[in-house]
């Protein structure tokens, strides 16, 4: 539990370097209405990036890509619907974390957007 708290913590400081080192190249200032931004950007990229894997590990798009498979293999060997694996049994990333620093880094951009705000 140590090993994945240090761990986490690790990658929401890379992440938030990663955001300041974008304020600096774009604007070559540090405002606090600029961090909102670009970390709105990196908040909605991890929610929803967690989304799409929780979607595709849910099943829902299964029959889609099973039948994609067989359509697009049909001359080349004769495969069977049923023994075609799933889109999710295929892409076997964990949408917890994403969803873990996402959510942190919204913490941390609400808290920004309340400090500019008062």
């Amino acid at each position: 539990m140590r090993l994945n708290f240090k761990k986490n913590l690790i990658i929401l400081v890379i992440t938030q370097l990663i955001i300041f080192i974008i304020l600096l190249l774009s604007d070559h200032k540090i405002t606090l209405i600029h961090y909102i931004d670009i970390s709105f950007y990196f908040t909605a990229g991890f929610i929803l990036l967690s989304l799409l894997l929780y979607t595709i590990h849910s099943g829902f798009y299964d029959v889609i890509s099973k039948s994609f498979n067989v359509a697009f293999s049909r001359d080349r060997e004769k495969r069977k619907f049923k023994n075609v694996p799933g889109l999710s049994e295929l892409i076997t990333l964990n949408e917890k974390p994403l969803l873990f620093h996402g959510l942190f880094n919204g913490l941390l951009m609400t808290a920004a957007l309340i400090a500019y705000y008062f």
